[in-house]
């Protein structure tokens, strides 16, 4: 958007520089993109967000800046008709009838329309000329340049039509019918359609509607008589219109982004004004059809509010001037609170804040301290988004990677499993390869573990969240995770290959409910073969598989919506330990039938109060090792909070740990 210093000064007292007016007006949000001098006159140009078309215009920019500036806007709000309405409507008798036919009121809530005869076309005076040829605007002709000068200073489009050029008495605004041809003014033919807003007589479009004249009925020295159009247009329907032609406009930026529907006739009496003083026309009919005023919708604002969001004390008296000086209208409702009336032009003002938003921009934004947000330390994720968003996080951070599949598959993928009875059958499904809502996750993941390796990929780590569709009838939250194949570590030792495994599978499960503080879980060995059960709190909450389809799969699932429920991520923060520990480490083999979780947590049990940690740091089965046994090793740290410990103090509490191994548990210490 252009515009220059010396018009702006018609609407306003400017008693700053330019230089210092475009800071102002960028520091306020209008941000001057260039200043440039023109003979004697400065050239402004902002950048204009899609939300502020009320700067689309002279007067607009206007009204912004006697609001920086604290100055008074000059008599703009009332217009100076030269032409009498008494006088308009006694005329109407001596000229044919005239009517406005408006087909849908949603498309074109208001059309107004001015027949002005006798006009002289001719050149233009200089000083319309250069303030259109100061913002990028060829002149034409009076007539036109007038419609283009205020589009420019009102911001509302006009059209003007050789009234002798229209056949018949109506203007009827209505959509294009398909395949109908109308000549723009840029002299291409353009093929329409249902989606086009047109403007037209009873033979023919004549108009697009918001976007460009016709051809045919444009305005020439010729001309004798005119029809001045003003209207407002449904702003979607121009968008559409102008992006279906590939066709830009001045009209249509504006009518796109919305019109003052106040507007309209002011500036359509404005430029009846500026005809019959550079033309010479006489303005004998006036007419309109739909409604020139809308309802007024009013927000609270909250005096205390404002000074609680900006962190600034602005008076009462302040924040009701500086409202005002933006056209709100302010009343005061309680001590505490004012009612504000939101004026036509300013659509995007919704809310309390949008006002809040209003007074830091004049207050100035330099003025607002800086602050920092407080951060409080704690983590708090509640929402099952949330809660998904972590738990990929994690599972991400442990080297795993995301698939989608599709919820609709083969039901033959199903029986493998010995879960095709269960599906839910789709009636009408597309193909037969999506027959059915899956009723588990595994077989989609087997599927994109199987095209994987037919990729020739050698490691696989894949993890699903996605819904299983039970029956009867229920959606379930699940995650599911598929491990296959052999992994390639570069270590100091030279290439190692780490075969997957299962407990590479339960690590990763183990680490996942730490990240959530899920603890008192288990795996137990379930009925069905090659299957383990995973419980928190005694309940079922999903299965370990391990599957043989020429090479080994290990694979989990998991109920997400039980798993939430037992989720605890509020984390209380403890001191680092004062005094050292000691780390002794026991080497023992041991039956594979017992439970390790259950013989560490009992250790960890009797160790109290100076065994603080236990953990297997190796774990072997070889030639050394007798079958049916496992061989491994242990690390305990023993570690008190009030002194360190002497070897006195350790050792009784670490030889009662190798005796509970041996006597309790048949262990035998290497």
């Amino acid at each position: 958007m252009k515009f220059t210093y010396n018009w702006l000064k018609d609407f306003v007292e400017i008693k700053i520089a330019p230089q210092a007016l475009a800071q102002k007006l960028t520091m306020t949000g209008l941000e001057v993109t260039s200043l440039e001098e023109h003979n004697g006159d400065f050239v402004f140009e902002i950048e204009v967000t899609s939300n502020r078309p009320d700067w689309l215009s002279v007067m607009g920019i206007a009204r912004e800046v006697a609001a920086i500036t604290r100055e008074k806007l000059k008599n703009v709000s009332r217009i100076r008709y030269h032409v009498s309405r008494k006088n308009v409507r006694r005329a109407t008798c001596d000229v044919r009838p005239f009517s406005i036919k408006i087909e849908d009121k949603k498309d074109c809530p208001l059309y107004t329309a001015k027949i002005i005869r006798d006009i002289k076309v001719g050149s233009s005076p200089d000083w319309l000329k250069k303030r259109l040829e100061l913002l990028g605007c060829r002149s034409v002709n009076n007539i036109v340049d007038i419609t283009n000068y205020i589009l420019f200073e009102y911001g509302e489009p006009l059209h003007a039509f050789d009234l002798d050029k229209l056949n018949n008495d109506t203007i009827i605004v209505r959509r294009a019918k398909n395949n109908e041809k109308i000549v723009t003014l840029d002299g291409q033919e353009r093929m329409l359609n249902c989606e086009t807003l047109v403007i037209a007589d009873k033979e023919k479009a004549v108009a697009l509607a918001g976007v460009m004249g016709g051809k045919d009925t444009e305005v020439t020295q010729a001309t004798k008589n005119i029809l001045l159009e003003a209207a407002i247009f449904n702003p979607i329907i121009i968008r559409r219109a102008r992006q279906g032609l590939g066709l830009q406009s001045e009209s249509s930026y504006r009518f796109e982004r919305g019109i003052d529907p106040e507007i309209a006739e002011k500036a359509s009496w404005q430029a009846v004004k500026l005809i019959q003083e550079l033309a010479a026309g006489k303005c004998i009919l006036a007419k309109s059809s739909g409604i020139t005023k809308t309802n007024k919708k009013s927000i609270n604002l909250s005096i205390s509010g404002v000074q609680k969001i900006l962190d600034v004390q602005i008076t009462p008296a302040k924040i009701k001037q500086t409202l005002a000086s933006l056209d709100f209208k302010v009343k005061t409702k309680t001590k505490d609170k004012f009612t504000v009336e939101i004026p036509a032009h300013r659509a995007d003002v919704n809310l309390e804040i949008d006002l809040i938003e209003e007074i830091a921009r004049i207050f100035g934004y330099e003025f607002i301290p800086n602050t920092l947000p407080a951060a409080r330390p704690q983590v708090s994720i509640g929402d099952t988004r949330g809660l998904v968003s972590l738990i990929k996080n994690t599972l991400v951070g442990l080297g795993l990677n995301e698939v989608i599949t599709y919820s609709l598959i083969n039901q033959d993928l199903l029986k493998g499993f010995g879960i095709g009875q269960e599906a839910i059958e789709i009636l009408n499904p597309l193909s037969q390869e999506q027959g059915v809502l899956r009723p588990a996750l595994l077989p989609s993941l087997v599927a994109c573990i199987a095209y994987n390796l037919n990729q020739k990929q050698e490691y696989i780590n894949i993890f699903e969240i996605a819904s299983a569709f039970l029956n009867p009838p229920k959606e379930e939250l699940r995650l599911g995770i598929g491990l296959c194949g052999v992994r390639s570590l570069l270590l100091e030792q030279g290439l190692i290959k780490d075969e997957v495994g299962l407990l590479h599978l339960k690590g990763i499960i183990e680490a996942l409910f730490e990240r959530l503080g899920i603890k008192n879980y288990a795996f137990n060995k379930a009925v069905e073969p090659q299957t383990i059960s995973i419980l928190v709190n005694q309940e079922k909450i999903g299965l370990i598989q391990r599957l043989q389809r020429g090479v080994e799969v290990f694979m989990a699932e998991l109920n997400l919506e039980k798993i939430f429920s037992y989720a605890q991520l509020k984390k209380e923060f403890a001191p680092l330990p004062k005094y050292p520990g000691i780390t002794r480490d026991i080497s023992f083999i041991l039956k594979e039938g017992l439970s390790l979780k259950e013989t560490l947590d009992t250790l960890q049990e009797k160790g109290r109060p100076y065994l603080c940690q236990i953990r297997i740091v190796d774990y072997y089965k070889g030639k050394q090792i007798p079958p049916g046994y496992r061989g491994l090793t242990v690390s305990c740290l023993y570690l008190s909070e009030e002194r360190t410990l002497t070897e006195a103090e350790i050792n009784p509490a670490h030889n009662l740990i190798c005796r509970l191994l041996t006597e309790q548990f048949g262990a035998k210490i290497r």
